[in-house]
């Protein structure tokens, strides 16, 4: 399972407890980034697909029959670095897109230490971001709203069950 959105949506603290809910493991793509690619974005450099297509080939093999259950973090913003990432994996890859606004992301960004995108980069991810078609097997979350209620709606959708409290 694939966990997409734009830097600073929260792909890691919802990857990380969703897969607590599911029985999964978590897999953060930007671990999977070559040096490179860390040191043009903590530049204020945005990555060009050439940058990409390493990093993309490697979240697809990742998700190529885990043995355990996994969900990966990975931008993936344009279509065609999904279809990249599904042709690695080698299947179906179900894809959650975790959407909002400019302004809730620029905020989360400006807020946010210790990560190598600055928050320079917004416009950037979202002048790439290319939003997932219906054909994608996707689930579209918003954002905005608590974090129990975005894994409760992810795991519903998914077939888990909700949040019982």
């Amino acid at each position: 399972m694939l966990l997409m959105g734009v830097a600073g949506c929260g792909k890691s603290t919802v990857g990380v407890a969703l897969a607590e809910r599911i029985g999964a493991v978590y897999l953060d793509g930007d671990v999977l980034h070559p040096p490179e690619n860390i040191a043009k974005m903590s530049r204020g450099e945005p990555l060009d697909d050439a940058d990409r297509w390493p990093w993309l080939t490697l979240v697809g093999r990742s998700l190529a029959a885990p043995a355990t259950p996994l969900v990966v973090g990975c931008s993936a913003l344009k279509r065609r670095y999904r279809d990249h990432i599904r042709l690695e994996a080698g299947a179906s890859v179900a894809l959650i897109h975790l959407a909002g606004s400019r302004d809730l992301i620029a905020a989360r960004m400006t807020a946010r230490t210790g990560h190598f995108m600055p928050a320079a980069l917004v416009e950037s991810q979202y002048a790439a971001l290319e939003p997932p078609g219906s054909d994608e097997n996707t689930i579209d979350v918003d954002i905005d709203q608590p974090i129990d209620a975005i894994i409760d709606r992810i795991a519903r959708l998914l077939g888990g069950t909700e949040h019982d409290e």
